[in-house]
């Protein structure tokens, strides 16, 4: 029976401050929310380790449009024309830059029907912290542009952006076939400058192999959008998981949220990637042996469940002479990655004085050399 149930109706992420009205803001670290315009603080109610029981979505439910009402959600998103990126709005917001790529954008993506997220990573750094982290980062690149970095000192306030991330659970059964490897040594005589001589050699026995392995996957992590490169959320890794908090929009108060731009088989295809490595170094340890030889692998999948999930990223993004630089910090941990910058003439002068101190060298060991042959023709 198809789904009639009107859709929820869309979260509101602004809260305002009982005291003076203006917005309150969620305070990393602190599970609460505070007014930056009079102080006021309001604990995030039901927060803690206490709550941290997360519920998991079938993968096929989710497929088929048919997930429960309450685990949808209605959003109104912003997208940058220039890296993709859908950027959460709330109703009083008409335009923005894109916090991915400084890019001013001003198209609206309307509402769209969209998995709710399941769970969230709150922040833990304040800006404050993270651009610390950045800069000290920046610092200790070699050949950086110091301009740059002094520029990112001065520069515009970082973001703090919730990144979307799908989870995946699965029950893996696998069949295999294949070979072990066993080395033996043997002495062969072989002949050498016209003499013979043993010589040791090392030989490999494969017997054929055959069996089963089994593996239990939880919670493997994939980016669900496509504005951050790959290389750079992964560098952002370990996050702690075992932290996260069922969704609450409080947590987002005061900050942007990103819409997931990878759908569900795109990112169920990434994982089963990083699932089908581990099966087969399983397998390769069931074989055992010297060496192993994988001939014949089968896998069966069941039992997929999924989450979506927000984890908290500072950004920065900076044009500077005509270029522009992107630098992302874990909002829990301060691990910093983005665009190598280089500076031309760091590098030219690294060149420059590796050659005075190449040609500075040779020319104390020509003297060194030169004064031994005088010693010696004396």
């Amino acid at each position: 029976m198809p789904d009639t149930a009107p859709p929820p109706a869309p979260h509101d992420h602004r809260f305002p401050c009982d005291q003076c009205g203006a917005n309150l803001r969620y305070d990393p670290g602190a599970r609460q929310l505070v007014c930056a315009h009079c102080g006021h603080a309001e604990p995030i109610a039901g927060a803690g380790p206490d709550a941290r029981h997360l519920h998991e979505l079938d993968y096929r439910a989710a497929l088929a449009a048919a997930l429960p009402p309450d685990d949808m959600e209605e959003v109104r998103r912003l997208k940058c024309p220039n890296c993709g990126a859908e950027v959460e709005l709330d109703d009083q917001t008409h335009a923005a830059s894109c916090p991915f790529c400084a890019t001013p954008v001003v198209t609206d993506t309307g509402r769209q029907r969209r998995i709710k997220p399941q769970a969230v990573l709150p922040f833990a750094l304040s800006e404050r912290e993270a651009h610390k982290a950045m800069t000290d980062w920046l610092g200790r690149l070699w050949f950086a542009p110091s301009g740059l970095t002094e520029f990112a000192r001065r520069g515009r306030p970082m973001q703090g952006i919730y990144v979307p991330f799908w989870t995946y659970d699965a029950r893996t059964r696998s069949r295999y076939s294949g070979a072990r490897g066993t080395i033996h040594y043997e002495t062969r005589m072989v002949t050498r400058n016209g003499q013979r001589q043993a010589e040791r050699v090392q030989t490999i026995r494969w017997s054929p192999v055959s069996g089963r392995v089994a593996r239990d996957f939880d919670d493997v992590l994939v980016l669900g959008s496509t504005s951050l490169p790959r290389r750079h959320t992964d560098g952002l890794q370990p996050w702690d998981l075992a932290q996260l908090e069922p969704y609450r929009p409080d947590y987002l108060a005061g900050f942007g949220a990103e819409g997931y731009t990878v759908g569900l088989e795109q990112g169920l295809a990434t994982a089963r990637a990083v699932m089908d490595g581990q099966i087969r170094r399983d397998v390769m340890r069931d074989i055992g042996g010297d060496q192993q030889r994988i001939d014949r692998l089968d896998t069966e999948v069941s039992d997929v469940t999924f989450k979506h999930i927000l984890l908290p990223v500072w950004l920065a993004a900076y044009r500077y002479r005509g270029k522009s630089y992107r630098f992302v910090v874990n909002g829990r941990t301060g691990r910093v990655q983005g665009e190598r910058p280089w500076s031309v003439w760091k590098i030219a002068l690294a060149v420059l004085l590796g050659l005075i101190l190449a040609g500075a060298v040779g020319y104390l060991v020509a003297l060194d050399q030169g004064a031994v042959g005088m010693v010696d023709w004396q």
